[in-house]
């Protein structure tokens, strides 16, 4: 007989027969240590199911705020700028030549285009508006120059040519650009890190309280466990056990939520795919999808939180057990 068999067995119904004799009705049924119903356990299964939906939409942020500034990164970085100024003087369509076969005589360009005069008018529109004479504007030509892929030009050595025969010409290799957009990336990521480390603390402090609170009311039938020679390992792998199932529950209904909503957003970026609204967020947030590796990111973070919220009850009962053995 197990250690568990005195105090969880349940009563046994009888009945009497003609002959006076009992018989049972019912197999005895163990009960766990921790009834899995309570309210206190629904309680904490809300809790970790809002923390890892909050968790889960922090970690899909974070990976399209990443995915968005890498492709930008990326798109910004198979190209450069040369920005012709007209200056009292000098010929700005013969500096426009020059700053081109300047830019084609470079190794690793693959393309060179210089926006003509009305292109560059149009660049302007959106902060002067529309229906504005702008002839008699000193407006700059822009060149746009695209890179061979995986390709490095000597950007330095194009800028001391630049300058020194096309004096009014600038060469931008948007470096400070991408600089910044990879700042902005990693401080989103370390935003994310840290409410993610917070998440998990505030799942932590849950759960302790909530095993110590199991404990508590529970606390004559582990005392007598407890002295009738079951092991601590035996008494903490019960309620390991069962916060383990509360958070894989509460895990999996935080978690798919977040996924679903993920997979709605998801579908209504597709379904405004070519609208302007949908053209401009796109152009503006980038993807809005965080793709399967952020699926398999939540589905990941599930299984985290059901092993954190085991993994700390079993550490509280273990150290309750040694209070009790102390005093």
């Amino acid at each position: 007989m197990s250690t568990l068999e005195p105090l969880e067995r349940m009563a046994e119904p009888w009945d009497a027969g003609s002959s006076g004799s009992m018989h049972a009705l019912a197999p005895e049924v163990p009960s766990p240590i921790v009834p899995s119903g309570s309210i206190a356990g629904r309680a904490l299964t809300a809790v970790i199911a809002i923390l890892t939906f909050l968790a889960a939409l922090t970690t899909g942020a974070m990976m399209m705020v990443v995915g968005s500034a890498s492709d930008w990164q990326s798109d910004v970085s198979r190209e450069v700028t040369i920005q012709v100024r007209p200056v009292s003087g000098r010929d700005i369509d013969a500096d426009v030549r020059a700053a081109i076969d300047i830019a084609q005589g470079t190794a690793g360009i693959a393309q060179v285009r210089a926006f003509t005069k009305q292109e560059s008018a149009q660049l302007i529109e959106p902060w002067l508006g529309s229906g504005l004479v702008l002839s008699d504007l000193p407006i700059p030509r822009m060149i746009v120059v695209k890179l061979l892929s995986g390709a490095r030009p000597d950007f330095a050595a194009m800028g001391k040519t630049l300058a020194a025969k096309v004096p009014s010409a600038t060469l931008d290799d948007h470096r400070g650009w991408i600089a910044r957009m990879r700042a902005m990336a990693e401080t989103a990521v370390a935003i994310g890190a840290a409410i993610l480390a917070l998440v998990l603390a505030v799942t932590v402090l849950s759960v302790t309280f909530a095993t110590r609170g199991a404990m508590a009311t529970n606390q004559a039938i582990v005392e007598v466990l407890h002295y009738v020679g079951a092991t601590d390992s035996f008494i903490a792998k019960q309620f390991q056990r069962h916060f383990l199932l509360l958070g894989l529950k509460g895990g999996a209904i935080g978690g798919g939520a977040a996924i679903a909503l993920f997979g709605l957003i998801e579908a209504i970026n597709v379904w405004l795919l070519g609208t302007p609204g949908g053209d401009e967020a796109a152009a503006l947030f980038g993807s809005f999808s965080v793709g399967i590796p952020g699926y398999i990111a939540i589905l990941v973070l599930i299984v985290l939180m059901a092993v954190a919220t085991a993994l700390t009850s079993r550490r509280t009962v273990n150290q309750t057990l040694d209070r009790i053995e102390r005093e």
